[in-house]
């Protein structure tokens, strides 16, 4: 098989920290290559430098792309011989339709006119190729993460790619839409389309990856050819990490008290379409030192329960009632949920969990401005401690706490957000998919704190849409489907096969 790209003593620095540091990359045509490695480990910067984001000039090495030697100025000059990228940050106008967001900067025109009927057509096609019914004259904004990052392929795809970069493609998907794209990969590679996949969930690498490079620290570690050897995940990680993980997740032995957080006949209407019913009578709770999960596939209420839950920040026409200790509370207004002793970690940290141009002193103390004040005044000295304290705890890996959160990798960033809402000093934190974009030593990471909250006390609802990491953390399981919880089963009751059998008996697929 032919090599349709090379990159080879990459180097790339930002100030004094060196990014990459020789790393090669070879790729040949019509495979499906996977890269490796943990957050930070340099690959979004290596894809950024071959799609021509970071430009020639501002790197070191080289890159070779169908034979030639590149020296692409932006991201234009990539575009041109047919590499296009999708990155983990999403590059779409949410006021924008599908069709115009597809194709912006790429408009389907007669004699100087934008087709909008072919346009249209083309776009329903494309929609199509990705598994998304939607209607192409739908405002991108009014899409969930997951059908926006559908989006994002579609408009890759309208245009005459013969190397398509993914960025963590999945990293928003639920179990089936991230198959869905999976089979698409696939059925891309025999059409004799090559594609880079960078991506943290291991099992789908195994499925679909011909081969795999692995980055650590900025430097490539090793090449593995899937079809030569069989490659297990404990090798993978190895390499990623450079130690052994024997466990997934981290032993606990619960310690489960009285009733913290109840929620009784939970009722939300859509923001926008009062007459469409959202959450439909739900009923739950969770115990002190207990590990709630909520199942359920995209579109089935898990996060607009949680948003209208805290403080009404989905929906309109909320009703039922929360109750924290057995005391019904007022959850009316974020601020209101949070002195209730609630607290809630989004899924969507880099839009609406932290301030990514702040610091990392400035994002912890956001949710408990009191505990940092007095008399209505920050007091910075006690800012600065308290974040270090939990730069400390949570090992968030720093510069120190004046590092600009945007910079961080996504590991450390969750962390961050984590110990925002713990210095809030919650009863109830509710995670609304908390490892995703995470490579495996950070989730490992991330669930040890999870953990710590729980044997402190505190009872966590944690949304996922990764079955076995539901199946690993959690004492109990509820499954949700159009509004509704369809199932509810122990940590010994619960699999994969009886979630998805609620799901199905109750209308889901």
């Amino acid at each position: 098989m032919d090599t349709i790209l090379e990159m080879n003593g990459i180097q790339k620095e930002f100030g004094q920290v060196k990014a990459l540091n020789n790393v090669n990359l070879r790729v040949r045509k019509g495979e499906i290559h996977a890269i490796c490695g943990e957050n930070g480990a340099g690959k979004s910067t290596l894809m950024k430098i071959l799609s021509g984001v970071y430009a020639h000039g501002s790197y070191g090495g080289s890159v070779v792309y169908d034979g030639e030697e590149r020296a692409f100025a932006d991201i234009t000059d990539s575009e041109e011989v047919g590499i296009i990228i999708i990155h983990q940050e999403l590059a779409l106008v949410p006021m924008l339709s599908i069709t115009e967001n597809i194709f912006l900067g790429n408009e389907q025109s007669r004699r100087g006119v934008i087709d909008w009927q072919g346009s249209r057509a083309r776009a329903k096609e494309l929609l199509k190729k990705v598994g998304l019914s939607d209607s192409p004259d739908a405002p991108v904004g009014t899409l969930g993460i997951g059908k926006q990052q559908l989006v994002e392929i579609a408009k890759a795809l309208s245009k005459e790619v013969r190397l398509l970069i993914l960025d963590e493609p999945t990293a928003s998907l639920n179990e089936k839409d991230s198959d869905t794209l999976l089979t698409l990969l696939l059925d891309l590679k025999e059409r004799g389309v090559t594609s880079i996949i960078i991506s943290h969930k291991l099992n789908e690498i195994s499925r679909v990856a011909d081969s795999i490079t692995v980055i650590r620290d900025g430097s490539t570690v090793d090449e593995l050819d899937c079809h030569a050897e069989s490659i297990s995940e404990d090798r993978i990680i190895k390499a990623m990490v450079g130690r052994e993980m024997s466990d997934r997740y981290p032993q606990r032995t619960p310690n489960i008290g009285e009733v913290i957080f109840e929620v009784k006949d939970w009722r939300v209407q859509h923001p926008t379409q009062r007459e469409r019913a959202v959450i439909k009578g739900v009923n739950m709770n969770a115990r002190a030192g207990e590990i709630v999960g909520i199942a359920g596939l995209m579109g089935s209420g898990r996060t607009e329960l949680a948003m209208s839950v805290f403080g009404g920040a989905y929906g309109q026409d909320i009703s039922g009632t929360v109750l924290i200790h057995g005391k019904p509370v007022d959850v009316s207004s974020v601020r209101k949920a949070i002195n209730a002793g609630l607290a809630y970690v989004t899924e969507d940290r880099k839009g609406n969990g932290l301030l990514l141009d702040d610091d990392i002193q400035t994002n912890i103390s956001l949710a408990n401005l009191a505990g940092v004040s007095k008399y209505g005044v920050v007091n910075e000295h006690e800012e600065v401690n308290v974040a270090a304290d939990f730069l400390k705890k949570l090992r968030i890996r720093a510069h120190g706490v004046s590092h600009v959160v945007g910079n961080l990798s996504g590991g450390n960033q969750q962390k961050v957000v984590l110990s925002k809402w713990l210095f809030s000093e919650p009863d109830v934190l509710i995670l609304d998919e908390p490892t995703r974009g995470i490579d495996v030593g950070a989730k490992y990471e991330i669930y040890s704190i999870i953990n710590q909250a729980v044997a402190a006390g505190k009872c966590v609802v944690m949304i996922s849409s990764e079955m076995p990491e539901l199946l690993g953390m959690c004492d109990r399981v509820y499954v949700m489907n159009e509004g509704r919880f369809v199932g509810e089963f122990t940590s010994e009751e619960v699999s994969q096969e009886k979630i998805m059998r609620a799901i199905m008996r109750n209308g889901g697929i």
